[in-house]
This record gives C-alpha cells, structure tokens and sequence, in this order.
C-alpha cells in the first residue's frame, strides 16, 4: 500500500504562542480527510502530515516529529499498538492518541501498555476528539467516557492482589490532583480549576508519585480506576 503523501504545512500560526501540529494515520482516506478538515479547522492545531498504514507512519513521524500522531488501532503492514510502541521508543516527545472503533478491554490496555497517551472512539463527537487531542498535547492521559467502566473493570480485576500503599496516605488535595490527573485534565487545566498555580500541581504531582510509587499518567490512571475515583472530583479547600 502506498504511503499517504508527508506534508509540511505553511498556514500562519494565527497568533498563537504554539500550534499542536498533528500526524493522522488511517488506511482510508476519506477518514484521514475528514480528520483532516477537522483539525485544521481549529485555530490552534494544524496536519503536518498523513501516512496509510504503520510503518509509514513510523517514518513520517520521524522525520516531521509532530506534537501528536492520530493513529488508528487496526492498521495494515504493522498494527497501532506495534507502530505506538516504535513511536514512543524512537520519538520519545511525540505524544500518541489512538482513534479506533474498538471498545473492548483487551485493546484499550493494549494501547495504553504500548505508550498511547489517549483512546477515543471513532464514534465520539468531533469535539471531544478535539478535547482529547488538546489534553494529550497538554502532557494530559485521555480516555474516551463511554470506557470508564471498561476501564474500571479492567485494572480492579489486573490489580486486585496488587500491594500498593492505601490511598489515605494522600493528602486531600494531593487525592484530588491525582483524581484529575486520572480523568484526563491537563497540569494547566487543573490549576485554573483549583485556583492554583501550575508549578504548584507539579509539586503535588510529584507527591503523589513518591507516595504511591506511580511512575507515569497511566499508572496513576490505575490506582484512581482501582479506588474508584473515576467519578467527578470533589473540591477540596486543603491546600
């Protein structure tokens, strides 16, 4: 199959300080063109390149490193989980949303063992897709809503016998950073919401690691889905 072409986009930044650029991997290319009208359609992203199959999409986003690769989860020559795990080994700043039409348990923990920052569901509204995009570029870890409960099911029953530490060794606001953290809300995102600043939420992050010896976002998804604290946060004054 031959590769999508690699393109490198002249638009105008339109004043923003950063626009996310974007890789988009589909092997149809009517998806890849309404994805594409999509996002270029936001004032603040813009398609640097396409590709039509894994390995393709391995190389152009090598050679473009873009902010984010959109990349679909059934895909020819090398699959999403395959071509999201070279991503993120030989592209270690590009962050890797998946977009797939598969709900089951077994693909979403595939893809989010392989290093994907997001899983959204090609039947979600364009606009959370664009919200999860935002969120990975952010630094943040999205999954689409409809797979809380999956998500739930999956890591109580993978972790059950699990020795963690219990999660009352967290202070209020540290349980309420993760617990964001958790349901996808980026650093900044979080310290507008909680009237702090983002150095801050950094700071209580990296508590939060160190108590519960959580290495990455997707761990610290785990030990929310786990305490089941999914739901949406409580405000907290605890400072």
């Amino acid at each position: 199959m031959s590769d999508a072409p690699i393109r490198e986009s002249q638009a105008p930044d339109d004043g923003h300080e950063h626009v996310v650029r974007v890789v988009l991997v589909d092997d149809h290319p009517i998806v890849r063109e309404g994805l594409r009208l999509l996002v270029d359609a936001q004032p603040d992203m813009r398609v640097v390149g396409e590709a039509a199959d894994g390995e393709a999409a391995c190389r152009v986003t090598s050679a473009l490193q873009p902010d984010i690769l959109v990349i679909d989860m059934s895909m020819p020559v090398l699959g999403g989980a395959e071509a999201t795990m070279r991503v993120r080994r030989e592209c270690p700043d590009v962050k890797v949303l998946a977009l797939t039409v598969h709900e089951e348990r077994a693909y979403l923990t595939q893809l989010l063992r392989a290093g994907a920052s997001g899983y959204v569901l090609k039947r979600a509204a364009p606009a959370e897709l664009v919200r999860a995009m935002r969120t990975v570029a952010a630094g943040g870890t999205y999954i689409d809503p409809s797979l809380t409960g999956t998500l739930v099911e999956g890591y109580l029953d993978a972790e059950a016998a699990a020795d963690l530490p219990a999660p009352d060794v967290l202070s209020d606001r540290e349980r309420e950073v993760l617990t964001r953290i958790a349901q996808g809300f980026s650093n900044k995102e979080i310290a507008a919401a909680l009237a702090l600043s983002v150095k801050t939420v950094e700071t209580y992050k990296a508590r939060v690691s160190e108590k519960l010896a959580l290495r990455s976002r997707v761990d610290m998804v785990r030990y929310a889905a786990r305490q089941g604290w999914l739901g949406t946060p409580t405000d907290t004054q605890q400072s």
